[in-house]
């Protein structure tokens, strides 16, 4: 068997390959038409224009979909294993699982709402999808303690918990920075007031993007040891 198709890994597989397009792509198409500059534009710039924002308005709304079926499916196997093993609390995994869905929808806000045209909603959506982002990290590297050895081992308790440090790290420079920073646009220069810290909210965006983007990474080889199933019942008509 090919070893993406083992258990349900193929949807942190999916999920891993399509986000990292999702940011990569759109880059390399917002610079090709020189609607940003070279080094370090939000995020949210390279799909600020069309056709980049077209093209980043449907993958980036993909990649939501993807991520909270990963997250939902996460939450079934913890739940699962719970159940067996104990260890872990109801209310924590479902604690996970909603800020899995906030994040989510953040994502979703951002992908329809362009940072240039309705801003508000826009850095609404995005501090949704960061804060909620990273807080699910957090409670997940906190099962997986908890899980371990039976969900995870100890090296991936270890390797989690360095994503989390980061993740939890860059998300404040990523916010306090990009609040103080009073202008938006595309095209900055390094002798401009306000570069400073557009620049180090930038770093910190993509720094915690791509922390978002190994944790799932580490699901890959967990995923395939479990599969889901789904139970219809047809209740009877009367």
């Amino acid at each position: 068997m090919v070893w993406f198709l083992e258990g349900v890994c193929f949807l942190p597989t999916f999920l891993v390959i399509w986000s990292s397009s999702t940011f990569i792509v759109n880059y390399l198409i917002a610079l090709f038409r020189r609607d940003i500059d070279v080094i370090f534009p939000y995020i949210s710039d390279t799909g600020a224009r069309p056709p980049e924002s077209c093209v980043f308005g449907l993958m980036a709304t993909i990649t939501s979909f993807a991520g909270f079926a990963t997250m939902f499916v996460r939450y079934k196997f913890v739940q699962r294993l719970a159940e067996r093993m104990g260890g872990v609390p109801p209310a924590l995994n479902k604690a996970t699982l909603i800020t899995a869905t906030l994040s989510c929808l953040g994502m979703c806000i951002v992908a329809t709402f362009q940072e240039t045209t309705v801003t508000a909603v826009h850095d609404l959506g995005a501090c949704l999808f960061f804060i909620s982002g990273v807080v699910y990290i957090i409670l997940q590297t906190v099962i997986t303690y908890l899980t371990s050895p039976y969900g995870s081992s100890k090296c991936m308790c270890y390797i989690r918990t360095i994503f989390a440090i980061v993740a939890f790290l860059g998300l404040f420079p990523t916010i306090v920075c990009a609040l103080l920073v009073k202008t938006t646009k595309l095209h900055w220069n390094t002798d401009e007031k306000e570069y400073t810290l557009h620049f180090v909210s930038a770093v910190s965006e993509w720094t915690v993007a791509f922390t978002f983007i190994f944790f799932f990474y580490t699901y890959i080889r967990e995923f395939q040891k479990f599969s889901l199933r789904l139970n219809t019942e047809l209740l009877e008509f009367t």
